[in-house]
């Protein structure tokens, strides 16, 4: 985290904050209030502390909320310390928090809109550069799961590579042979009767990709318990109930992290 957080004030620092170089007087010390404008959830206040840190060891930064939890609106946080400080390291505290907690919110939200089927929620790799454990930790502070956290933790056999096998089968049948222990191994299935061939190869969890809700309860039908099912695939808040009834197991989501707008905040400042 403390590389990512040297690169993003480098990238709006540069060589110095012109304008508060300008106009703060010098030595002035302050209080700022981060405040929660629109309703939500808080995520990602452990980034934003370590961005104001990292601009002055000396600033105090004082949590007011607890994270995870869904607010109307409220105070989030207070900094206090040297006024230029802190307008320095404003934005770019900002920008993560509001990005994180944006991603928490819209989780909430799709973990609310299936609350009592059973199933849950989890994101993908569909996560902007560089931000992947923070953006996943917010999905989990949202209420939701994580998926793999990347190639190398789990075997997710997708359309190209089942090309590239010869089939869905085929393909699932050299996952299953190759997986490490305890790796899990699914497989991406657009169709029935690939989910049967998918079952046929042993796989511990199929992926069914822009399947109808009639498709999916057949392939729960079809299943019988013997994998995991998760439903992928254009998933909208106003859908996610009707999918989430057919049976499956999971449901993931890309937009959770692709797509999540950011949660209203704001940071105002009074000197002291």
């Amino acid at each position: 985290m403390s590389d990512l957080i040297d690169i993003a004030l480098a990238e709006d620092i540069g060589e110095g904050d012109l304008t508060t170089r300008a106009v703060v007087p010098e030595g002035a010390e302050a209080k700022a209030r981060i405040s929660q404008k629109a309703p939500g959830v808080i995520a990602g206040l452990r980034v934003a502390e370590a961005v104001f840190q990292r601009v002055d060891a000396e600033l105090v930064f004082v949590m007011h909320c607890p994270q995870g939890m869904w607010r109307e609106a409220g105070a989030v946080a207070e900094i206090s310390g040297a006024a230029a400080s802190i307008v320095t390291a404003e934005r770019v505290a900002l920008n993560f928090l509001a990005h994180l907690s944006g991603v928490a919110t819209l989780t909430a939200r799709y973990v609310r809109a299936v609350e009592g089927t059973g199933v849950r929620i989890l994101d993908t790799r569909k996560t902007m550069p560089g931000l992947r454990a923070l953006e996943k930790e917010a999905v989990r502070t949202g209420g939701g799961e994580s998926h793999r956290s990347g190639l190398f933790d789990a075997i997710l056999v997708k359309e190209n590579h089942a090309r590239l096998a010869g089939g869905v089968g085929e393909a699932g049948r050299r996952a299953v042979a190759a997986a490490p222990d305890g790796v899990m191994v699914e497989v991406e299935c657009a169709t029935l009767d690939e989910v049967r061939d998918a079952l046929e190869a042993g796989v511990s969890r199929i992926l069914l990709d822009n399947m109808s809700t009639v498709d999916l309860r057949a392939a729960v039908g079809l299943a019988g318990g013997r994998a995991e099912l998760e439903a992928s695939g254009g998933v909208t808040l106003d859908t996610v109930r009707e999918i989430a009834e057919t049976g499956v197991d999971y449901v993931s989501i890309g937009a959770l992290t692709h797509s999540a707008p950011a949660l209203d905040l704001s940071l105002l400042l009074e000197p002291l």
